[in-house]
């Protein structure tokens, strides 16, 4: 759904723009996309030349789901000192966490098409266990323990 925007960042940046296309949820419970977008990144990275790529203008794109892939992808990637590291990260209203679902930002656009609340909450769940049955326990953040919601609570709180 993203080509022609990847096409056009390729083309005013001068970089090659990797948007990789992943097995799906729920049938390809996590982390089957995860592995399919880092394998295919590295197998890139690892073959640069006989691309005819520039090692320096490499960059990973993706939108939704697909952000959360390209975020993971950069951080795995930035620990690797084997490969040539990545011009830049893209990411498209990316899901970013799945720890608190009242966070402000989802509280002022719960009603706002195309992606209600309730329906990431859902997509999450698809994405990481290929069903839904626990959506209530998300929505409410009782998923979490509060020893593990400490923990996080400097990245994802309200504050």
């Amino acid at each position: 759904s993203h080509e022609r925007i990847c096409q056009y960042i390729a083309k005013e940046s001068g970089s090659l723009v990797v948007s990789v296309g992943y097995r799906l949820a729920p049938e390809h419970k996590y982390p089957a996309a995860y592995e399919d977008c880092l394998n295919a990144t590295q197998h890139l990275l690892q073959h640069l030349q006989h691309y005819g790529v520039d090692p320096a203008r490499v960059i990973v794109c993706g939108d939704s789901a697909g952000g959360n892939l390209a975020a993971a992808v950069s951080q795995t990637l930035a620990a690797r000192s084997d490969l040539p590291k990545l011009r830049a990260q893209i990411l498209i209203y990316p899901g970013l966490q799945a720890l608190d679902f009242n966070l402000p930002s989802y509280q002022q656009n719960r009603g706002v098409p195309l992606l209600f609340r309730e329906r990431a909450a859902f997509f999450a769940l698809l994405y990481l266990n290929g069903d839904a049955l626990h959506m209530q326990e998300v929505l409410e953040g009782s998923h979490i323990p509060p020893d593990l919601r400490l923990k996080y609570r400097k990245w994802v709180s309200p504050d």
